[in-house]
């Protein structure tokens, strides 16, 4: 006598006992939802408590829990622009102690002699100060620190340098060497122009000292399934630390692999260097070249964007899409083709800026360059290579886990003795259902591709020494993209 369901093979007492079994009601895994984790420093005005994970549904809420002008908020605020759709959640890092901020100056020289306006650009936060025709350099000084105050989104805090009355100090609002990649300059957008008879000497932000502690963030992050991780620390150290726990979500025993997003800035040597430094494959850097953004922003956004279309196909090229809130270098910084070709060799994602000034994705490629003998390797060179491996692994383990998950194990030569019913997996039934996951979702998908050779390689077997566990190697074509149509035209006459 055999069982059926939860139903005791034993009952006696009449009449009719029916039980519901939901393994066999899906046909396909749900839909993967992604899950994006911004992280980055608070300042003391938030109201979260550091290191913890807080959900994020709106621009207030990031000014809230984060502070407004803090590095954290600005991430948020815009990964929003660009993807407002895609669960959202932050973690905050307390401001560095051994560290110091970053700091640039202004240095005013006038009086004017016209009227008009002071147009800077901090952080890619436009500021306008108003000069009238006799303003003295004093008075547009503390205008311009006036001006600057009251747009938190600056994220910098300006005053009068000491000692003087004529030149402004603009200090970050947090630690770190991440400061040194502020930006501030004049005249950024087509018809600006400084007042007549004023004059701004500008020096860039430096003196930015001290590293977080990513160990931390990593203990905080505990188990938690985040799909995307944006990341605004482009040290050795945080790069490392974050690197390995990457690894080991990605690996077998925990199967909650994420794609890490970040950007650097820098000139075109200073970039390809950085990417000579580094071969991960399950990070993406996007170079920002002298952005007036700083690169915090462009990896804000350009998560944003990939997380919404990777969860749509995650096979899919996210070339041509734009990068929403990004302002462009200007036109005599901008690297040209050959130079971006270089970049995409030292493991760098590149952008172009298209007709209408948008800043858009040329091409989303990982860090990984090599082999670990130091031989040029490319089979993870795009992000959608572990983008689809994942994919390819959350719908088979759905597919078992939904389907099988209190089964008996048996050789194939009981399938024909077993009564109808018995919860028993074979090397067989496996082997179908793997063949079926490939006919019935990857493909149809346009995830893999070739199923004769995906078939014909597919192997299945008890293990030779646990008893208990059932083994199988399989070999998916993975649909790749469409990167470069090349042709030649041999005409006649």
């Amino acid at each position: 006598m055999s069982s059926l369901g939860d139903i005791p093979a034993d009952v006696r007492v009449p009449l009719v006992y029916i039980d519901i079994d939901n393994s066999q009601a899906l046909d396909s895994a749900p839909a993967q939802s992604r899950k994006i984790i911004v992280i980055g420093q608070q300042s003391a005005t938030g109201t979260a408590a550091v290191l913890t994970q807080n959900r994020i549904t709106s621009d207030g809420t990031a000014d809230q829990l984060y502070g407004k002008g803090s590095m954290l908020a600005g991430m948020l605020k815009t990964l929003r622009k660009a993807n407002s759709y895609t669960e959202v959640w932050a973690m905050g890092l307390a401001d560095i102690a051994a560290g110091a901020a970053a700091k640039a100056e202004l240095t005013i020289t006038g009086p004017a002699t016209a009227a008009g306006t002071l147009a800077l650009l901090v952080n890619g936060i436009s500021v306008q100060v108003g000069v009238s025709a006799d303003a003295t350099a004093d008075t547009i000084a503390a205008a311009v620190v006036t001006a600057v105050n009251k747009l938190p989104d600056t994220q910098v805090t300006a005053a009068l340098k000491a000692d003087s009355t004529t030149a402004v100090t603009l200090t970050t609002n947090w630690k770190g060497v991440t400061g040194n990649a502020m930006d501030v300059r004049l005249n950024y957008y087509t018809g600006e122009q400084t007042p007549a008879g004023v004059a701004v000497a500008l020096t860039a932000f430096t003196g930015g000292t001290g590293t977080p502690d990513i160990a931390a963030v990593v203990a905080a992050l505990g188990d938690d399934w985040y799909t995307d991780i944006v990341f605004p620390y482009n040290d050795t150290q945080s790069l490392n630390t974050i690197r390995d726990e990457l690894l080991e979500r990605w690996g077998p025993l925990k199967m909650i692999e994420a794609q890490l997003w970040t950007a650097f800035r820098g000139t075109h040597a200073e970039s390809g260097t950085f990417g000579e430094t580094r071969n991960d494959w399950l990070i993406s850097c996007i170079g920002t070249n002298i952005a007036p953004q700083p690169h915090w922003l462009w990896a804000a956004s350009y998560g944003g964007i990939a997380s919404y279309y990777l969860a749509n196909d995650p096979a899919r090229p996210l070339q041509t899409l734009v990068l929403p809130g990004i302002l462009p270098p200007v036109k005599t910084v901008r690297w040209d083709m050959p130079e971006r070709n270089l970049l995409l060799h030292d493991g760098i994602a590149t952008h172009y800026v298209d007709a209408s000034d948008n800043v858009c994705i040329e091409r989303e490629i990982t860090m990984y360059r090599v082999n670990q003998y130091g031989d040029a390797d490319t089979s993870y060179l795009d992000v959608q290579s572990p983008a689809t491996l994942g994919r390819i692994r959350y719908v088979i383990k759905n597919r078992f886990t939904n389907r099988y998950p209190r089964h008996k194990l048996a050789g194939d030569d009981v399938l024909d003795l077993l009564d109808p019913g018995q919860p028993v997996m074979t090397p067989k039934i496996a082997r179908a259902e793997l063949l079926d996951i490939a006919l019935t979702e990857l493909i149809p998908a346009g995830l893999i591709e070739d199923f004769d050779d995906y078939k014909d390689t597919l192997e299945v077997y008890l293990d030779g020494d646990d008893k208990n566990r059932l083994n199988f190697i399989c070999h998916p074509n993975l649909v790749n993209q469409l990167r470069v149509l090349a042709g030649l035209i041999q005409f006649k006459l």
